[in-house]
Order: C-alpha cells, then sequence, then structure tokens
C-alpha cells in the first residue's frame, strides 16, 4: 500500500472540511477522486503532500502513513513533497526556459553537474511525452508553449527530482480534448513507475484513466470502489445519483 489513510478530518478554523477519511491507495495504480465543486476532493489530494502546512488556519487529526510511515510525525514535508509531486489545475510553468523549469526542483536539491541535469531533464521531458516536441528550442521561453504543452511542462517537472506518487488536480480542465487525450494517455504510461492520484469533475475521464476510484460528497468518502466496479454497479445511491448525472 502507498498510501493509507484513516480517520482523517480538516478543519478551516472552526468549520469541518472532511469527516473521518479512509483510504488506501495501490501503488503504481491510477486513482481517480470524483464528486460536484467543495466536496472535499482537492482538500484531500493536498494532505498527501502537505500542502496545508502553508495554512496556518488548517487542522487535521487522524493518520496518514505513506510506506507505512506517518506523513506528519515521521517524515520532515520537505521529504514529503520530495517523494510526492504536484500538478495543478491550470497550467503555471516559470517565466523561465523550458530547460531551466524542469531543472528547477532539480537545482534547488543541489544538483549542479551539467551532464546530469542535461540527462534527467530529458529524461522528465520523454516521460512527459514532450521531448520530441521540444527538445530543440529547450531555451525557449516556456510561456510560448501552448496550454497543452505547457500542462506537460508541468508534469516533467514535477517528475524531474523522481518523486514515487504524482498527484494531478483537475489537470485537463483548462484545455481542449486532444491536450486533455494526451494527458490521459500519460496516466497510462506513467503508471508503470508512479503511483497517480487524480481530481477529476469528469466520470468519463475517471473512467478511462483510473483503476479506482473514490466519490467524494460534503467532505465524506460516500464509496471507493474498482472504477469499472463502481460505474458500473454502485453501491450507494448517493453515487448512483451522482454518475447517473441527477445530482452534482
Amino acid at each position: 500500500m502507498k498510501f493509507e489513510a484513516r480517520d482523517v478530518d480538516l478543519y478551516y478554523g472552526s468549520k469541518q472540511a472532511l469527516k473521518k477519511i479512509n483510504m488506501d491507495i495501490e501503488e503504481k495504480e491510477v486513482t481517480a477522486l470524483i464528486g460536484p465543486s467543495g466536496c472535499g476532493k482537492s482538500t484531500f489530494l493536498k494532505i498527501l503532500n502537505r500542502l496545508h502546512d502553508l495554512n496556518p488556519n488548517v487542522r487535521i487529526e487522524g493518520d496518514v502513513k505513506l510506506d507505512g510511515k506517518d506523513i506528519f510525525a515521521e517524515m520532515d514535508p520537505i521529504e514529503v513533497r520530495r517523494r510526492v509531486g504536484m500538478v495543478f489545475q491550470s497550467p503555471n510553468p516559470f517565466a523561465k526556459s523550458i530547460y531551466n523549469n524542469v531543472a528547477y526542483g532539480l537545482k534547488l536539491a543541489g544538483i549542479k553537474n551539467k551532464t546530469e541535469l542535461d540527462d534527467r531533464v530529458k529524461k522528465a521531458l520523454e516521460d512527459a511525452a514532450l521531448w520530441d516536441e521540444v527538445k530543440d528550442r529547450l531555451n525557449s521561453s516556456a510561456l510560448g508553449m501552448s496550454g497543452g504543452q505547457q500542462q506537460r511542462l508541468c508534469i516533467a517537472r514535477a517528475l524531474a527530482p523522481g518523486p514515487e506518487v504524482l498527484l494531478m488536480d483537475e489537470p485537463t480542465s483548462a484545455l481542449d480534448p486532444i491536450s486533455t487525450s494526451k494527458i490521459e494517455d500519460l496516466c497510462h504510461s506513467l503508471k508503470q513507475h508512479y503511483t497517480i492520484v487524480i481530481v477529476t469533475h469528469n466520470m468519463q475521464q475517471a473512467l478511462r484513466v483510473s483503476d479506482k476510484t473514490a466519490f467524494f460528497l460534503l467532505g465524506e468518502v460516500i464509496e471507493m470502489n474498482e472504477t469499472q466496479e463502481l460505474f458500473s454497479n454502485p453501491k450507494e445511491a448517493q453515487t448512483s445519483k451522482y454518475i447517473t448525472g441527477r445530482f452534482g
């Protein structure tokens, strides 16, 4: 088991946003989190690499373990974020060259050797299915790329430091169908080497890319199962209503 969450509650000040979340996330699988807006999907995702540490108003109770180690009690946030990369909803490349976007985290980690940087930048761009498109313009600004290329660049940037887990928060919501398809294809190839957790509003996307799906509603996990089983034979009435479009 890559991640284990047990009885996780999260509060923004006095407001409870997540209630008793229990979830197992398997290694080298794609786990999709679905549910209506504001139901807690992205809030839960950010727990997994301790992004909430940056908000003093947030309080988290319960246990979250990565490879059996408590991410709060036994790991510092820098180690967690090195092992758990994140890609956000809108592409957010730095105003730097394509090369320096990908090398950024490596340089931050103290890697100065040019050959090693070159090799790892190339591998990350290959893993993100971007190398062939950008290999002749690595010194060009990342801001001149298309939206879909920028999002794949952000995936490459997240992969460069060598994480074990990739979190993706609605990574295709700002993209056109062709760019969306490329990111979905990427999910299939990346899970050979990485554990992926993806938040999506698009239920067809969850069906296409994920091995397991968790349905969130009002801060709770209503149901989690193998994706095909959850969509074809939901156990809970609320799940059935959501996936058939009767609410949400």
